[in-house]
């Protein structure tokens, strides 16, 4: 099993904006009922933008069992998140959990 399917720190810690092209409105995967417009050009996820911040997509508990309800259809930023990398870690960090080894 992931480590990300145990964490779902990322989800909880960093706003996620991305291009409106990819939002199923305008023939991308992401589903804009899930989304806020930031401007003309930028979506975001809802509730990345708020404090507490957890993504709307975000199901269970953090640091237990996690997933994401629109995994086939997420945006470019979840999409391009590494596993372990150092934004992986500082988020981790940030809900008490410890750093993945590389």
């Amino acid at each position: 099993m992931s480590h990300c399917q145990s964490c779902g720190a990322c989800c909880a810690n960093f706003r996620v904006d991305f291009s409106i092209y990819e939002l199923d409105t305008e023939g991308g995967p992401v589903p804009a009922g899930l989304t806020v417009e930031v401007n003309g050009n930028t979506a975001r996820m809802r509730g990345t933008d708020h404090v507490p911040i957890r993504c709307a997509a975000l199901t269970g508990k953090l640091g237990e069992k996690v997933g994401c309800g629109i995994y086939e259809w997420r945006p470019s930023p979840c999409r391009e998140f590494e596993e372990g990398s150092d934004a992986c870690n500082r988020a981790r960090s940030r809900h008490g959990l410890p750093a993945i080894e590389a």
